[in-house]
């Protein structure tokens, strides 16, 4: 699934071809996404101005001078500006047909991504209105998690990747920043003190900085708005790879399950 690092390289890759250009038509053809595209979004968007590209979380949020579109990558979702006549290959659901020629073409295989048309301001929408800080910007450190932390006995790991503590920490990067911050992600986050905790906020953003910079992590689908993968999983000291010695220590990577998802630690690095 694209996480943060990987929708931020996709909002980086698209804003040249679409900020200030005009939407000339839309294409839908096939509204079964998550929740279905929106009827009459076509005519919406078509004649709007792009103002902006940016993202919340792991929403795109391209906005315009009439509204915003929504658009989330689901599990395998990609979008991508391609020029005139570029041919449709599988799972080419909509195009946004710009005054340049171009398009930004919306694919996803799975169909667990979403376009959504908001009129006012997106942030209140429901899907945005109780989403946590950007760990990105200023305002995200430890003294924050360690406070935020305070009385809950869920997991750690569960606790940094929940949406309404901070956005865009999946399960690749809990993985990955707790082995950076040395902590083992079954522990309560209510007992991780709170130099720990600045330990681990310092590694959050830096583990997904760095992501953002070689282009997201490709386990699978992924491609960023140029059709390339990222480059972050080489990368990766624990994630999917269990049974694979530490590259720090040696000792053996664990697998575990936390919450239905695999989780990866070193048994000797993080206590």
């Amino acid at each position: 699934m694209p996480e943060l690092p990987e929708v931020e390289t996709t909002c980086r890759g698209i804003a040249p071809s679409l900020v200030g250009r005009r939407v000339t038509r839309v294409v839908v053809r096939d509204r079964r996404l998550r929740w279905p595209v929106p009827r009459g979004l076509e005519t919406k968007l078509a004649g709007c101005r792009i103002t902006a590209v940016r993202r919340r979380a792991k929403y795109l949020l391209i906005d315009t001078d009439a509204g915003t579109l929504v658009a989330h990558l689901g599990m395998s979702g990609s979008l991508r500006v391609l020029g005139p006549g570029a041919p449709l290959v599988a799972h080419d659901h909509v195009d946004i047909v710009l005054d340049s020629g171009r398009c930004l073409r919306f694919n996803d295989p799975r169909r667990f991504g979403c376009l959504l048309w908001v009129e006012g301001d997106p942030g209140q929408h429901a899907l945005l209105s109780r989403l946590g800080p950007e760990p990105l910007e200023p305002g995200f450190d430890g003294d924050y998690l360690w406070r935020r932390a305070r009385g809950r006995r869920v997991a750690i790991k569960p606790f940094i990747m929940n949406a309404q503590v901070v956005v865009g920490v999946g399960n690749i990067y809990a993985s990955e920043a707790l082995f950076r911050a040395g902590i083992r992600p079954s522990t309560a986050a209510c007992r991780v003190s709170r130099e720990r905790m600045q330990a681990l906020a310092r590694a959050i953003s830096g583990v997904l900085g760095e992501a953002i910079e070689v282009g997201g992590t490709t386990l699978r689908d992924y491609v960023n708005a140029d059709g390339l993968p990222g480059y972050f999983r080489q990368r990766l000291f624990v994630y999917e790879r269990a049974g694979e010695p530490c590259r720090r220590c040696r000792a053996p990577i664990r697998q575990v399950v936390q919450g239905q998802r695999s989780t990866y630690f070193c048994p000797r690095c993080q206590k």
